[in-house]
């Protein structure tokens, strides 16, 4: 499990839905399902590393985590996933 999956905040998944219902746009087949399903999780994560961004430290310490080590994550690439 990464960081990006422990720490995923309900305020971030809140936003995401509300922006798109994912379910109705949901594909058929099942290549383009796990097409669709891997780019939802993509986007989750992309958009919980921008929460991490702005979180003071303190918030950082409440969750376990080093300004340094939330600077990683944030810093991660497009392809990392």
């Amino acid at each position: 499990m990464s960081t990006i999956d422990t720490i995923y905040p309900a305020e971030a998944k809140e936003a995401f839905a509300a922006g798109r219902d994912t379910r109705a746009a949901q594909p058929k087949s099942r290549p383009a399902y796990r097409l669709w399903t891997s780019f939802v999780l993509w986007m989750q994560k992309r958009e919980s590393r921008w929460v991490l961004r702005d979180l003071t430290d303190d918030q950082l310490c409440d969750i376990g985590l080093t300004r340094s080590e939330a600077r990683t994550e944030v810093s991660k690439s497009f392809f990392w996933g």
